[in-house]
């Protein structure tokens, strides 16, 4: 069989540029269970998923390469590791040159309290979600950090109040 009969590509086919993992009920029953708990060892992987050990451990070592995974984390609580402030912070630019976007990039790929950045559309160009210790933390981050910079048209900031549900498992 040539990689034209194949049903899905492979990561080695000349012809695509970009290469996207098909992915089974199994490996979704897998990914499921691994955005529960990432540490749940290989054999009971296998039991949960309804596998013997060495077909799961092939399979997540292949969702793995394929970058379907990325990374396998710990989940820290925020208020338990001494932050109390959170929110959601709009953000427009002065201008949309090749080097203030640089610059925003380098700016929120190097700071830890950013947790999150989103290109947007609508008015602002930009949606972060900032954490700190305490509000005055959060403002202090806001006007000696980011507006500092001079490439900032302006901002929107929102307040968490209560996080009524967090969750990074993705509906698979």
């Amino acid at each position: 069989m040539d990689g034209q009969d194949q049903a899905y590509p492979t990561r080695t086919d000349p012809r695509i540029r970009f290469y996207i993992p098909p992915i089974d009920d199994t490996d979704r029953r897998i990914l499921r269970l691994l955005q529960n708990d990432a540490t749940m060892s290989t054999q009971a992987l296998a039991d949960a998923a309804g596998l013997s050990t060495s077909p799961a451990w092939r399979r997540l070592r292949r969702l793995i390469e394929d970058g379907v995974i990325k990374r396998q984390v710990a989940l820290v609580a925020p208020a338990k590791a001494g932050l109390h402030a959170m929110a959601y912070v709009q953000v427009s630019l002065l201008d949309h040159n090749t080097a203030t976007l640089a610059r925003f990039d380098r700016f929120v790929q190097s700071e830890d309290q950013i947790m999150e950045c989103a290109t947007i559309t609508g008015t602002f160009d930009y949606q972060l979600k900032i954490i700190a210790a305490d509000p005055e933390g959060l403002e202090h981050f806001l006007m000696r950090r980011m507006l500092s910079m001079g490439i900032i048209r302006s901002t929107v900031t929102h307040f968490v109040l209560r996080q009524t549900k967090y969750s990074t498992a993705l509906p698979v």
